[in-house]
């Protein structure tokens, strides 16, 4: 009797990675993270950049209503932060009353900065704040930021100087006091002139990057030693927005200039970027 042929049996190849080929693939996994990742932080950095830029420009509108509704005139730079809270300061005696954090919000269909209990001033997801702001740990401020408030958005403090401000730079005079209320008329170079621009948050990061500023944040009204560059452009450059008096929206790498002296707080009278 013939018996069938024997088949040979062919050996199975292995269906698993060898050593090798595991090692090749997680080194391109690795090569394209390393390739994708910075591009993914440069888009993150991009959108936030234009979330803030989009917020000013809100801003700017309510201060464009709030003038016309008003003869022609700004609200105070202060709000309530720069009053005393023991005793509380009554609201009737202090221009900071007419403070822009709580009279241009209902022009945007927002509360006021006031209305908005200890523990939940408004954050970095509303229109009062820069996206791209973040706060240090409480520590490193002279104030509660996470309970008080804090202000990622300045409103420029040389628009007016009343008695409650530093005099200009150099200036020697008594009588160097400007108006409490800002007529927009009297704007000579609304282009130029500030009106709200980006401002310090972190402590570590004052004047020039390396200055310690335990107020950082603090207050909405200020000047510009405040100004933060928090916004990366293409080659790594770090900037701020500004919202400007003809409410377009720009961006700067610095508002500080060469001439000035470090002990600079308030401009000298004339300045062209932070007078009207």
């Amino acid at each position: 009797m013939n018996r069938p042929p024997t088949v040979t049996s062919q050996p199975r190849r292995r269906g698993a990675f060898g050593l090798v080929e595991l090692l090749v693939v997680i080194s391109i996994v690795a090569l394209m993270a390393g390739l994708l990742l910075p591009a993914l932080g440069r888009a993150r950095s991009v959108a936030q950049e234009t979330v803030c830029k989009n917020r000013l420009r809100q801003w700017g509108l309510a201060f464009q209503m709030y003038a016309t509704q008003n003869d022609g005139y700004y609200p105070h730079i202060d709000g309530r932060d720069r009053t005393s809270s023991d005793p509380q300061t009554e609201a009737d005696l202090a221009d900071y009353h007419f403070g822009w954090v709580d009279v241009l919000p209902p022009l945007m269909g927002e509360r006021p900065w006031r209305d908005h209990a200890y523990w939940h001033r408004p954050g970095t997801d509303t229109v009062f704040q820069c996206p791209s702001a973040r706060l240090a740990p409480d520590e490193f401020y002279k104030y509660r930021p996470r309970r008080s408030g804090f202000f990622s958005y300045a409103m420029n403090s040389c628009l007016e100087l009343d008695e409650n401000c530093w005099p200009p730079h150099g200036y020697e005079g008594a009588d160097w006091s400007m108006p409490s209320f800002l007529n927009t008329t009297t704007i000579s170079n609304p282009a130029r002139l500030i009106l709200l621009f980006d401002q310090l948050l972190d402590p570590e990061k004052g004047y020039g990057g390396s200055k310690y500023n335990p107020t950082a944040g603090k207050y909405c009204g200020s000047y510009p030693k405040a100004f933060s560059a928090r916004h990366a452009k293409p080659g790594r450059l770090l900037g701020g927005s500004i919202l400007y008096c003809d409410y377009h929206v720009g961006w700067t790498d610095s508002v500080w200039k060469p001439q000035w002296p470090e002990d600079l707080e308030v401009p000298p009278l004339g300045d062209r970027d932070w007078y009207p």
